[in-house]
């Protein structure tokens, strides 16, 4: 049931402090949302910001009146260190609205991890944040959600991740995975669902009932699911790769979402001539099982999308050389050449998006 008329108070409550009450527009508005519920989150401090939401799993919107009587700069982090939205410049006296969709989930980071707090946390960072007014209204329950069986006409939609650790939502900084930096390419209207774990192959994600098992009720019709495995593939055959892979397409596939294989991100790992053409590098594993290879035959095989992040990520490591690449990865801080920096996991986000868009793999209005 639609309750405007709560959105709209709540709304009105978190801007009464403000001098003028800015207009909803152009990002967002209350009168848009299709949630049931609203809450006034909870905030402290001033650098960052901390806003708290006492709210159960599931799939709220977030909209951010950003401005002040300075000039500022703000960005925003949901749960576990998720970006939700770039640095944002704001000059004095301006006020700019920006909104975008979180997942909340328990834990609300690696699915295998520390259970972090309970309800919604975020932060409001940046250079000089500012925060003029919040508002957060409830989409859907965890609870309610594995009820689902159609899709809906207007309603939200999740972007599941399932993947290892160059993937996940990372606890702490500076490892950063790409799924931890994508949601804040999106507006409101779509939510990344990363279930991402460290050290998972295609055989564990599928065997730990924290990880697919909890993840698959979840699907609901038309959401989009990215699956990215081989890192820890290394001693896998390909038969039972391409059958893990497979029996993960045929789950989402059966809960109406719309599977896509994603083709691991390169090691940085290079030859003397500066390229990347190497076992190492291109994820060929201790049996001489290439992965990248088994994922885009059985994406052909089975007629599911694909995305190469393997190629898309050489050809970018490759341009910015041994020197240039070291900012992606963890290289400085821990010699790591596979875990990514919060920059790298951006970048790599920035190549998932282009796919995204270019296969036109989730709906093109809430691509930022």
């Amino acid at each position: 049931m639609r309750r405007a008329g709560t959105a709209l108070l709540a709304a009105t409550a978190c801007l009464a402090a403000l001098p003028v009450a800015p207009a909803w527009a152009g990002d967002s508005g209350p009168d848009e949302s299709p949630a049931t519920a609203a809450v006034v989150p909870r905030c402290t401090g001033t650098a960052p910001i901390v806003c708290h939401a006492d709210v159960p799993p599931g799939t709220y919107d977030v909209t951010a009146v950003l401005g002040g009587a300075r000039a500022g700069s703000t960005g925003v982090t949901a749960e576990s260190r998720r970006t939700m939205l770039a640095a944002t410049p704001t000059a004095a006296g301006q006020r700019l609205i920006r909104s975008f969709t979180v997942n909340v989930r328990e834990p609300e980071g690696e699915p295998t991890g520390p259970s972090g707090s309970p309800g919604l946390d975020l932060a409001f960072g940046g250079d000089a944040p500012r925060l003029a007014g919040l508002k957060v209204t409830e989409v859907a329950r965890v609870s309610e959600m594995s009820k689902v069986t159609e899709a809906a006409p207007g309603r939200h939609h999740q972007l599941f991740l399932a993947g290892d650790s160059t993937v996940c939502d990372q606890l702490t900084a500076p490892y950063t995975g790409w799924g931890q930096q994508l949601p804040q390419f999106f507006r409101r209207g779509l939510s990344v669902a990363n279930y991402a774990d460290s050290g998972e192959s295609s055989g564990s994600f599928l065997a730990d009932p924290r990880l697919f098992g909890t993840m698959r009720p979840l699907i609901r019709p038309g959401d989009t699911v990215l699956v990215q495995f081989a890192h820890n593939d290394k001693q896998t055959t390909a038969a039972d790769y391409r059958a893990n892979l497979g029996a993960l397409l045929d789950g989402v596939r059966a809960r109406g979402g719309k599977p896509v294989l994603v083709t691991p991100i390169v090691r940085r790992w290079f030859n003397d001539d500066g390229t990347l053409d190497n076992a190492t590098a291109l994820h060929v594993n201790g049996l001489g099982v290439n992965l990248p290879r088994e994922t885009r035959a059985l994406a052909a095989e089975r007629g599911v999308p694909l995305i190469d992040l393997t190629a898309l990520t050489k050809r970018l490591v490759e341009e910015l050389g041994p020197e240039g690449s070291k900012r992606l990865y963890l290289y400085d801080e821990a010699r790591d050449n596979t875990h990514t920096s919060a920059h790298g996991a951006t970048e790599f986000a920035r190549l998932v998006l282009g796919e995204l868009r270019a296969q036109r793999l989730v709906p093109a209005g809430v691509l930022r």
